[in-house]
């Protein structure tokens, strides 16, 4: 989601102009709009995680209303054949806005509720996009990754069963206990937060058994 934002330069001398602000910069501005955006509180890592903090990106709804997102920590993941991503070490925490069923914004039909679920399912697929078995030909990626993601919904939707097991780690310093599975590329994990929203994470590379969770004070020191 992109919205539009002013420069107020005040007459201040050196302010860029909108026209001077490298591309690079808005950008990321435009990333961090969206962000702020939303009417729900961003979770990511606690201060514990030291290491480098990015944002990923949002999810809206068809009016523009901000339903999740996804912040990084650690490396930033990439799709690399040869194999080197596994090297990578990080995790991505998804903060999903927790919504019962309602009517879509044109009245037209009805949205399903947001659940622990639909965050294990944003996590499953989420870690699969940055995955590439490395023995795969490039040209049967597409169809393996169709038939990982069908798998992956499949397994959010029966949280109760294996692979799935449980996780207490803290959110905002209360211990939460957390959906958790591993598989050969990565963890997945979800859980409900405290302030009406639920959390999902996966990583690669980096222990779940250690993280903690807590509110994104300022969004801005993610981007």
């Amino acid at each position: 989601m992109e919205t539009t934002s002013r420069i107020d330069t005040d007459g201040v001398p050196g302010t860029a102009t909108a026209e001077e602000e490298p591309q690079e910069a808005r950008a990321a501005r435009r990333a961090v709009d969206g962000y702020r955006a939303a009417t729900f509180p961003w979770y990511g890592l606690d201060e514990a995680f030291t290491g480098p903090r990015w944002l990923m990106q949002v999810g809206t709804a068809a009016d523009g209303t901000v339903q999740h997102g996804a912040t990084g920590h650690g490396d930033e993941p990439s799709v690399k054949s040869d194999g080197s991503a596994d090297k990578e070490r990080f995790a991505a925490v998804i903060t999903v806005a927790a919504s019962p069923v309602r009517r879509s914004g044109d009245g037209t039909g009805v949205l399903d509720a947001t659940t622990v679920s639909s965050a294990a399912w944003l996590a499953g697929s989420g870690l699969l996009a940055y995955t590439w078995p490395p023995q795969m030909d490039h040209t049967l990626r597409d169809d393996w990754l169709d038939q990982q993601t069908e798998t992956a919904f499949t397994l959010a939707d029966d949280l109760g069963s294996a692979p799935w097991t449980t996780l207490s780690l803290p959110v905002d310093g209360v211990p939460v206990e957390f959906h958790y599975r591993e598989s050969e590329f990565g963890w997945v994990l979800a859980g409900s937060a405290h302030e009406g929203v639920h959390i999902g994470a996966y990583g690669r590379g980096m222990s779940a058994y250690g993280l903690g969770f807590a509110v994104i004070k300022d969004i801005e020191t993610y981007a």
